[in-house]
C-alpha cells in the first residue's frame, strides 16, 4: 500500500517518534521549510512553452568503478592509467572516444559498453562532471590528515549511499534534498494527493522530507498498488471489497484507529487514480528488458499523464543496485554499464515522443568511487568519482571539473588510489535545484554547506554544466 506523501496532524502522531530521533535546533530550524512561500521559487517555463520540470535520480548503488567509466585515451595519461590499475585497466583501443566542446586537459574517453550515451554526448545532450564526492567543505590531502571536517562514515555504504541522498555529509540528516525540494514546491502541483516525489524503488533518504515523502510504484502494470481484489470482478472480491469499505468508513473514537482507517482509503483512492491515468500511457519508444529499462519506462509512462495527475514539478528516483565489485569486475561492470547506456538511451528517446526532452533532467549518484589500485580481481571502496547528467537543457558534448591524474601521491591521493573530490555534492546538486526553479536565495535550505563552496550572490552557476 502507497503511503500517503502529506503528512497531517492524525499521521504525524504515528510518526512522532521517529521524527524525534536526531532532532536537533540545528535541524529544526534549518529544514523547517512550511513557513517559506511557494513564490520563493522561479517558475520557468520550457522551449516547449510547458511549465513543467523533473528531474530523474539514478543510484548507483554498491560504488560504481567510475574510473573505467570515463578513461584516460591519450598516450601519456592512459599509461598513467595503466601502470595504476593494472589487471583491471581497459585495453586503449577499445574506449570510445570522447571530443568535449571545450575541454582540453586530457584526451577521455567512455567504456566500450555504452555506445549509446556516447552518441547522446555527441549530440550535445550529455555532459560528464569529473570527480564528485560528498564534502563538508573543501579539502585536499593536507587538510584531510590535519583534521578537516570529513563526512561522517566516509567508505560506508550505509553512509555513503544516504549521504549522496541528503547532501549533509556531517551527519545523520534526517531528510533528503529532494524531500526538502518538494517541502518548497509540492503546492505547484495542483493535484495535492499525490507526492510530487515518486520513487520506482521504494522508500529511500532522497525524497524524505518533514511535510512530504516518495509515492511508491512498481514497474508493471500501471505501476500503482492498491487493495488485493477491491473492486474485483469475482464474488468473493465483491464480498471482500464490501467488508473493506466499511472498515475504512466507519468512525472510530481511537484517534489511532481513525488515522489508519482514513490513510487507507486516501491511499486506495490515489491508488484508483493514478491507475485511471497511468492505464492509458502507452508509448511507441521500444526499451529493453532489463529492470532499470523498465523503470525508467514507467517513469515516462508517469510523465505522459503528468497533467492528468495535476504535476507541474516532480522527482523520480530509481536505483540499480549490484555495483560493489571487489571481485569480477571488468566482466561485471560491462555487463551493467551497457544496461545503464541502453535504459538512459531509451529513455530520451521517450522524452523525445513526448515532447518532454527540455523538461527533464537525468542524473546519476554513486555511494563512491573505487580504488585505482586493483584488490587482485576487483576494486575497493576509496571516495570522489564521475557522474552523468543527462538532458536538453544539460549543457552537454562537454566534460566538467577536472579529471585528475591517475597517480599515487598526489595531493588528492590518500592510499591505494583513494581520490580526495574537488567537486561536493553540493556544487553538483545545487546547480540542478537552480535549473529546476529554485533561487540561489533557497539554496542553502537545500544544502546547508553550500557556502563553503560557493557564493550564492555570484551571477555564475557553481559548475555550469546546466542552461540556466
Amino acid at each position: 500500500m502507497n503511503p500517503k506523501h502529506k503528512i497531517t496532524r492524525r499521521n504525524f502522531l504515528g510518526t512522532a517518534s521517529c521524527a524525534a530521533i536526531g532532532s536537533t535546533t540545528f535541524f529544526s530550524t534549518l529544514f523547517n521549510l512550511q513557513s517559506m512561500s511557494a513564490a520563493s521559487w522561479a517558475s520557468k517555463r520550457n522551449t516547449n512553452n510547458e511549465d513543467y520540470r523533473a528531474l530523474v535520480c539514478i543510484m548507483l548503488g554498491g560504488g560504481n568503478d567510475s574510473y573505467n567509466m570515463l578513461v584516460p585515451i591519450d598516450n601519456e595519461h592512459y599509461g598513467q592509467y595503466k601502470a595504476i590499475r593494472s589487471n583491471q585497466a581497459l585495453a586503449q583501443n577499445t574506449l570510445l572516444k570522447l571530443a568535449p566542446n571545450s575541454y582540453n586537459e586530457k584526451e577521455l574517453g567512455l567504456h566500450p559498453a555504452m555506445p549509446e550515451l556516447k552518441s547522446i554526448f555527441d549530440q550535445g545532450k550529455l555532459a560528464v562532471i569529473c570527480n564528485v564526492g560528498t564534502l563538508v567543505q573543501p579539502t585536499d590531502k593536507t587538510a584531510y590528515e590535519n583534521g578537516a571536517q570529513l563526512p561522517f562514515g566516509l567508505f560506508s555504504h550505509a553512509d555513503q549511499d544516504k549521504s549522496w541522498q541528503t547532501s549533509v555529509p556531517q551527519t545523520n540528516a534526517p531528510t533528503g534534498w529532494g524531500g526538502r525540494l518538494a517541502d518548497m514546491v509540492q503546492s505547484a502541483n495542483t493535484n495535492q494527493d499525490i507526492s510530487m516525489n515518486i520513487s520506482l524503488s521504494g522508500k529511500n533518504v532522497f525524497q524524505l522530507g518533514q511535510q512530504t515523502a516518495e509515492y511508491s510504484i512498481l514497474p508493471t502494470g500501471t505501476g500503482s498498488i492498491g487493495i488485493t481484489g477491491y473492486d474485483g470482478p469475482s464474488t468473493f472480491d465483491q464480498i471482500r471489497t464490501g467488508a473493506v469499505k466499511s472498515l475504512m468508513e466507519k468512525q472510530y473514537q481511537d484517534i489511532f484507529k481513525q488515522t489508519y482507517a482514513e490513510i487507507i482509503q486516501a491511499s486506495q483512492n490515489t491508488h484508483e487514480l493514478f491507475s485511471a491515468a497511468v492505464g492509458n500511457s502507452n508509448l511507441t519508444t521500444v526499451f529493453s528488458n532489463s529492470d532499470l529499462s523498465q523503470r525508467l519506462k514507467m517513469v515516462a509512462r508517469t510523465m505522459k499523464v503528468r497533467q492528468q495527475l495535476g504535476a507541474k514539478r516532480q522527482t523520480f528516483f530509481v536505483r540499480f543496485d549490484g555495483w560493489d565489485h571487489h571481485d569480477e569486475l571488468l566482466n561485471n561492470h560491462n555487463a551493467m554499464l551497457g544496461v545503464v547506456s541502453k535504459a538512459m538511451s531509451e529513455f530520451q528517446n521517450a522524452l523525445a515522443e513526448l515532447n518532454l526532452e527540455d523538461c527533464v533532467t537525468t542524473f546519476t549518484i554513486s555511494d563512491f568511487a573505487r580504488t585505482l589500485t586493483s584488490n587482485g580481481n576487483g576494486t575497493d571502496h576509496a571516495w570522489g568519482g564521475n557522474v552523468l547528467v543527462m538532458g536538453n537543457q544539460v549543457k552537454g558534448k562537454e566534460i566538467y571539473g577536472s579529471y585528475p591524474d591517475l597517480i599515487l601521491n598526489s595531493n588528492i591521493e590518500l592510499g591505494g588510489g583513494v581520490l580526495i573530490p574537488n567537486i561536493s555534492t553540493d556544487e553538483y546538486f545545487a546547480e540542478l535545484a537552480l535549473w529546476y526553479g529554485v533561487s540561489k536565495s533557497d539554496l542553502v535550505s537545500l544544502f546547508p554547506n553550500i557556502g563553503n563552496f560557493y557564493n550564492t550572490l555570484a551571477t555564475s552557476p557553481p559548475i555550469g554544466f546546466m542552461n540556466i
